[in-house]
């Protein structure tokens, strides 16, 4: 099988960085051009210097004339450019976004958490929003592929299962959230300049998160109730990570072990899911640098109050790793490849 031409825009963040890393280990693909607009004529291994000694194109201010030799189009730019881009795609191409802009299904929805009109309404039914674990096979029907925000990603594993199987209540979900300052990007030192980043912990966004919306409209796919979720984000002195703590309510007579039971059959394939039982503690440090989210099941004082906790790396199973998963999905090639 030939390789598939690979285009990055926004290649120089930290999430475009990784995603090239990613790319340069899968069997199947080949980078064919580096996109971004204030780093043009510049060589990748300037914002990483990892990247040195491999063969990689000098990056380039993006062109829709390059879609026409290109197969996947990866986006992590601002939000609203990969609007631009959808409206200019081939037959031969695929565009797999790691912004919002097509997240969510509402365009009333966009306008209100993103301040920005959308600009690729007709574009919003041709994509899907993808968490490779729960949307699976539904992925190859699209063209655009939306991949969740990297909070989400964290929330939605563990609590998707649960509230599809009615065993915990939806009215007063609390979610806790702790990342590392990269999530930000390459504008955080600017963004937070009299914040001690390295020796700090900051909360932020506190009930206006614009991952809100995005946990909420995936949660009611599988409840006809009203879901109230309480998500607090935090900065934390580190690069990379997220470490979510989840406080749930369980629905009658559903206890600790129900819920062990059902998380832990609903991942028993998934290659890149491991969830625990027995309190066990988790800690960024066990998932970064890898895909993989791991999940573990706490009992409390109360017997119908269960706390969960989410880790994974942001960066990759947040991002650029979940982003090679849809990838996989979609062209049929071994969810593992590029993610070893």
């Amino acid at each position: 099988m030939r390789k598939l031409n690979v285009l990055v825009a926004g290649s120089t963040g930290y999430i475009g960085v990784q995603l090239i890393k990613l790319i340069l280990k899968h069997r199947y693909l080949k980078i064919k051009y580096l996109c971004g607009n204030n780093s043009a004529g510049k060589k990748i291994h300037t914002f990483d210097e990892t990247l040195k000694n491999k063969k990689l194109p000098k990056i380039l201010k993006y062109n829709k004339k390059f879609l026409i030799d290109t197969d996947v189009i990866f986006t992590a730019l601002p939000n609203g450019e990969a609007q631009k881009i959808s409206k200019t795609l081939r037959k031969n191409n695929i565009l797999i976004d790691l912004a919002a802009d097509f997240r969510l299904k509402k365009s009333s929805l966009f306008l209100k958490w993103y301040k920005q009109k959308h600009n690729a309404i007709k574009k919003i039914k041709e994509s899907v929003y993808s968490l490779p674990e729960i949307t699976k096979s539904k992925i190859k029907n699209f063209k655009i592929i939306s991949c969740p925000g990297c909070y989400p990603t964290s929330v939605l594993l563990p609590l998707i299962p649960l509230i599809k199987k009615k065993l915990i209540k939806v009215d007063n979900i609390i979610i806790d959230s702790k990342s590392g300052y990269s999530g930000a990007g390459r504008g955080v030192h600017k963004k937070h300049k009299n914040k001690n980043l390295y020796g700090s912990l900051s909360a932020y966004g506190i009930a206006s998160h614009r991952h809100n919306p995005e946990i909420e409209e995936m949660l009611k796919k599988y409840t006809n109730k009203r879901i109230n979720i309480y998500f607090t984000p935090h900065l934390s002195p580190m690069f990379r990570g997220i470490l979510s703590t989840i406080y749930i309510d369980v629905n009658g007579s559903t206890n600790y072990s129900k819920i062990v039971s059902t998380l832990t059959k609903q991942y028993s394939n998934e290659p890149f899911v491991k969830v625990f039982k027995g309190n066990k503690l988790l800690s960024t440090n066990d998932v970064i640098n890898t895909n993989n989210c791991f999940i573990s099941v706490n009992k409390s004082r109360n017997n119908k109050k269960i706390i969960i906790l989410s880790a994974i790396d942001n960066l990759i199973k947040g991002g650029a790793g979940q982003a090679v998963q849809n990838l996989n999905l979609k062209f049929g090639f071994p969810i593992k490849m590029g993610l070893k």
